[in-house]
């Protein structure tokens, strides 16, 4: 199910799905999103190509796997690194443990502007268009396994 944000104008307002750093955010004009650290400096717009939908006034258009056409234009805000991870080893009457500390590096995006590809199309044919499924092959085996000649079914004695 996929819900619309109605902007205060009335209309729906634009949003995508984009995928960085191994991750996909749901995002619309002026939200922020914290991601891995991307190589720009602060205040500098950097533009995230990796679009797998966009929605809005005309509909969604789902890419197969990216919209083609279709990018989202992000600033900058800060550079900051995350929570401390403790990371913690142990081996058991080895004498052993060793304790180490992790702290990610981030950064804070404000998005922008939002481009959809020219045209109301997505890159997938309509329903009515797509071919119909093959059907599957029916097994040789059988459904159910027979019992062997001579076990008798197991009884409960009182």
């Amino acid at each position: 199910m996929i819900d619309y944000e109605i902007a205060p104008g009335g209309a729906f307002s634009m949003f995508a799905i984009v995928a960085t750093s191994g991750k996909q955010f749901r995002v619309s004009e002026g939200d922020r999103i914290v991601v891995d650290r991307v190589s720009a400096n602060v205040g500098d717009t950097v533009r995230l190509d990796s679009v797998l939908m966009v929605g809005g006034d005309g509909g969604p258009m789902v890419g197969t796997p990216f919209v083609s056409g279709a990018a989202v234009e992000a600033t900058v805000v800060s550079h900051r690194s995350g929570d401390k991870i403790i990371v913690f080893k142990f081996e058991a009457r080895k004498r052993h443990r060793r304790k180490t500390g992790h702290r990610q590096q981030l950064s804070e995006l404000r998005i922008g502007a939002i481009r959809a590809p020219e045209g109301n199309t997505g890159d997938r044919p309509a329903a009515s268009q797509r071919p119909a499924p093959a059907e599957r092959p029916s097994s040789a085996r059988p459904a159910t396994r027979a019992r062997k000649a001579g076990t008798p079914a197991k009884t409960t004695q009182e």
